[in-house]
């Protein structure tokens, strides 16, 4: 979403734009309008030219050199395999707090810790706000 100051640092103004197509751009300035954009034809979307095959092959996108080409999609065997965990769901803190500590595993046990203690920090930075 793309935002302008406008005037004051306060005030902030939401292109329509950026919001349309999902890419940052610039407000127009107030009281001028674009020329040529007299209807909602030009708002729309453009229709992809890339073909379900390259689509369904490579990674649309993924490209950050210069001169580099898309990465093509491989099997899922050759991926390591703590990829297909990233999206696994994770015990809460309430739900490991509810746990003996002694036999959870190593892993739980240390979002366990991590947990607890961002818990304490945010209840003392609340009790030192409020004094």
């Amino acid at each position: 979403m793309a935002l302008t100051r406008s005037g004051s640092w306060r005030s902030v103004i939401v292109a329509k734009e950026a919001i349309a197509f999902g890419q940052r751009t610039f407000a127009a300035a107030a009281g001028k309008s674009k020329k040529g954009s007299k209807g909602a034809a030009s708002d729309a979307p453009k229709a992809s030219i890339l073909s379900k095959e390259v689509k369904s092959t490579t990674v649309v996108g993924a490209n950050i050199l210069k001169d580099g080409t898309d990465p093509k999609i491989m099997p899922d065997s050759e991926y390591p395999d703590w990829l297909w965990h990233l999206l696994d769901k994770r015990p809460a803190l309430s739900e490991l707090r509810r746990k003996n500590t002694e036999t959870l595993p190593y892993e739980d046990l240390k979002r366990f810790v991590k947990l607890d203690n961002r818990a304490l920090i945010k209840e003392n930075n609340s009790i030192k706000a409020k004094n």
